[in-house]
């Protein structure tokens, strides 16, 4: 454990150029007096850092000192620092300190402003975030190789028993899904529907490589063949473009007198009301066809405003 922290302070002063013990203790969860010991242990090392007193001191490593650990193009660098909020954890803040202090001084002063700039947050305004506490576990199954036991939500809110050989890990927007095979037969299980996950001793019963881009779009292509496709055609600010691209399959964008019109195909009539639904109260948009969908979202509206209405009354 100390080996890991004294190089996660040696990457904070790599990234961040100087730190008080205060601000490395905060960052590290550990006491000032540990970050001090730490401090001593890698000068002693030969890690050529130094302290400076006064307002504006702290600690800091000799300039043109190198840690340099990878190869990375600056675009590379910003996509995974400023991509990495999808999993808000320990391990990801390491990884981050570590990568941002591998990457060349010519790079590090871009790279820490682009991140600044970039949130990832897959919940939205509206849908809460999933709860993905069996997430841990599930990835050391899967990392390991080794079989899981685990209760399992169905969709009508009961639970059972699953024993799965896991074989990988997929998230489709802001969903977790477990590829294992049950019995033999592979199948997908939500994350988030998984609770009193135990690794088991036994090994996972499953080929020694996967390609899970294939798995991804076999089984999606299998769900969608049990729907009847619904197209849809909206028109938007040039802003929300991009959101309302999100909502379901680009048939096609192109520039109209209301900013942009965008085609897009939905699984069904139900996937389409429940996504544009949502999708209304975070976005400005108008249907152009199916005229029964943009009549359908005008009485919603006028429900709730009904509704709001009567509450403030």
């Amino acid at each position: 454990m100390r080996a890991e922290r004294l190089l996660s302070v040696l990457m904070l002063l790599r990234s961040k150029g100087r730190m008080t013990a205060s601000e490395l203790a905060v960052e590290l969860e550990v006491s000032e007096r540990t970050i001090l010991r730490d401090i001593e242990a890698l000068s002693l090392s030969g890690v050529p850092v130094y302290s400076e007193r006064g307002r504006n001191g702290g600690f800091a490593l000799v300039s043109g000192y190198r840690t340099d650990l990878s190869g990375l193009t600056l675009p590379e660098a910003i996509a995974l620092l400023s991509g990495g909020g999808r999993i808000d954890s320990a391990a990801a803040a390491s990884a981050k300190r570590k990568l941002a202090a591998s990457l060349p001084e010519v790079h590090r002063g871009g790279v820490a402003e682009a991140s600044q700039r970039i949130l990832v947050r897959p919940e939205g305004f509206v849908r809460p975030p999933q709860q993905i506490d069996a997430l841990a576990p599930v990835q050391e199954a899967v990392f390991e190789g080794r079989r899981v036991r685990l209760l399992y939500e169905r969709r009508e809110g009961s639970s059972a028993e699953r024993v799965l050989d896991p074989i990988g890990l997929i998230v489709a927007g802001d969903t977790w899904y477990l590829v294992a095979y049950s019995d033999g037969v592979e199948r997908m299980y939500r994350v988030s529907r998984m609770s009193a996950v135990v690794v088991l001793d036994d090994p996972a019963q499953r080929e020694p490589s996967v390609d899970l881009e294939a798995v991804w779009d076999r089984h999606r292509d299998a769900f969608r063949s049990t729907f009847d496709p619904l197209d849809v055609v909206i028109d938007c600010a040039a802003g929300d473009a991009e959101r309302v691209s999100a909502f379901a399959e680009v048939l096609g964008r192109v520039e109209s007198g209301k900013g942009i019109r965008v085609g897009l195909r939905f699984a069904d009539r139900n996937h389409a009301m429940r996504v544009l639904w949502m999708g209304y109260l975070e976005s400005t948009f108008s249907v152009v066809e199916p005229e029964w969908i943009r009549e359908e979202l005008h009485d919603r509206v006028g429900v709730v405003s009904e509704m709001t209405a009567a509450g403030d009354g």
